[in-house]
């Protein structure tokens, strides 16, 4: 059985009209400038689509947990709750010691709302460097992210810090049974266009460390495989394994290869940013964080504070982002039409943030994007 979120993704059949409320977070640093980029993609689909939105600017982040002391205000969960169909979130600070009372907005986002995955697509633009075309199914609800850490003192006066790794069985078939859903439904897609895949059958590559963490990683492994070996429908998608530092080795030297990676969360966090430097940058890589009923865009990359106020970020990871969270609500048409609008922007290569070795402002890549649109 496909889940919701999976199957509304892919269909072939077209929701029915009505106005979509959007929940607009921006966060932290540059994803006040990224944000807007979202809204006026959705703004300026064509009439065709018969899609309408209204939006709902909602807080969250460190910026605003140093103002008021909470990072993720109740009420935001509530109106994303019962009042959105869908949400962008821009970007969170994250500091790099530690904070009494805060912890990221994002990370409570997903388990608040039940989203187990982070799907992220790596995927080159035809012509355009080394030719990548994978989708990053990352675990999102535990793992070290479940931050339960302390510290203490030995008897020699030396500090020791321990933090839980937690994986489960259940979170593990749900994030493994994602991945094959995935992998089975881009075939399908595959099967039924024109576009040039460089992949001929679905396969899924589980990422571990079971041969040191036999416990934790070795029961990640050993769900990922039972899910596939014990489902039907399954059985059509290759089964693959990489431990996480030959995955890494790989996926830089042989991306060509990979179809859909599943990882646990900290493993695909770090292999989901280091694939973007195959396609050029960390903004143009958008992710999904997806549950069965919600799902939230969010651009790959960060808060970016050293380019803040500059006019220079790049939009297209949002605007991506903003693409694949219409795919999850099940309006693929208008997210290819997004899709398409990119690519060409990059095809061209005319109008382009300093990330990518250009000179355009922020604004100027979403006008550029906007107009091929219409």
């Amino acid at each position: 059985m496909l889940s919701r979120s999976v199957r509304r993704a892919f269909s072939t059949s077209t929701p029915a009209l009505k106005t979509l409320k959007i929940g607009l977070i921006p966060g932290d640093g540059i994803g006040r400038e990224v944000i807007p980029a979202g809204r006026a993609v959705l703004e300026n689909l064509p009439s065709r689509y018969d899609l309408q939105f209204e939006f709902v600017d909602l807080e969250a982040g460190f910026e605003l947990f140093q103002k008021t002391g909470t990072a993720l205000p109740d009420k935001t969960v509530e109106v994303l709750q019962k009042e959105c169909d869908g949400a962008l979130f821009g970007a969170v600070s994250s500091p790099t010691t530690k904070v009494e009372g805060y912890s990221s907005p994002i990370v409570a986002l997903r388990k608040k709302l039940g989203l187990y995955a982070n799907v992220r697509p790596v995927k080159s633009v035809e012509g355009i460097g080394r030719p990548v075309d994978m989708v990053i199914v990352r675990e999102n609800t535990e793992d070290l992210y479940i931050k339960e850490e302390r510290i203490y003192t030995k008897e020699d006066g030396t500090k020791v810090a321990e933090a839980i790794k937690r994986i489960s069985e259940t979170a593990t078939s749900n994030i493994a049974k994602m991945a094959y859903q995935i992998a089975l439904l881009r075939q399908v897609i595959r099967n039924t266009s024109d576009v040039k895949s460089l992949h001929s059958e679905p396969s899924v590559t589980v990422t571990h460390k079971s041969n040191v963490l036999s416990v934790s990683d070795g029961l990640f492994r050993e769900t990922c495989k039972k899910i596939h070996d014990t489902n039907v429908d399954f059985q059509a998608v290759q089964y693959k394994e990489q431990i996480v530092d030959s995955m890494v080795y790989k996926m830089f030297r042989d991306p060509e290869i990979f179809d859909v990676v599943v990882a646990p969360n900290l493993y695909g966090d770090i292999l989901s940013d280091g694939a973007a430097a195959l396609v050029g940058s960390l903004g143009v890589v958008p992710s999904a964080n997806v549950g069965a009923n919600f799902a939230i865009g969010e651009p790959c990359h960060g808060s970016a504070p050293d380019i803040e106020g500059k006019g220079i970020s790049n939009p297209i990871a949002t605007i991506r982002s903003t693409a694949l969270m219409l795919e999850f609500m099940g309006y693929s048409d208008a997210a290819a039409k997004i899709y398409t609008a990119v690519d060409a922007n990059l095809a061209e290569d005319k109008i382009k943030t300093p990330d990518l070795g250009g000179n355009s402002s922020t604004q100027e890549v979403i006008n550029d994007i906007v107009a091929r649109l219409l």
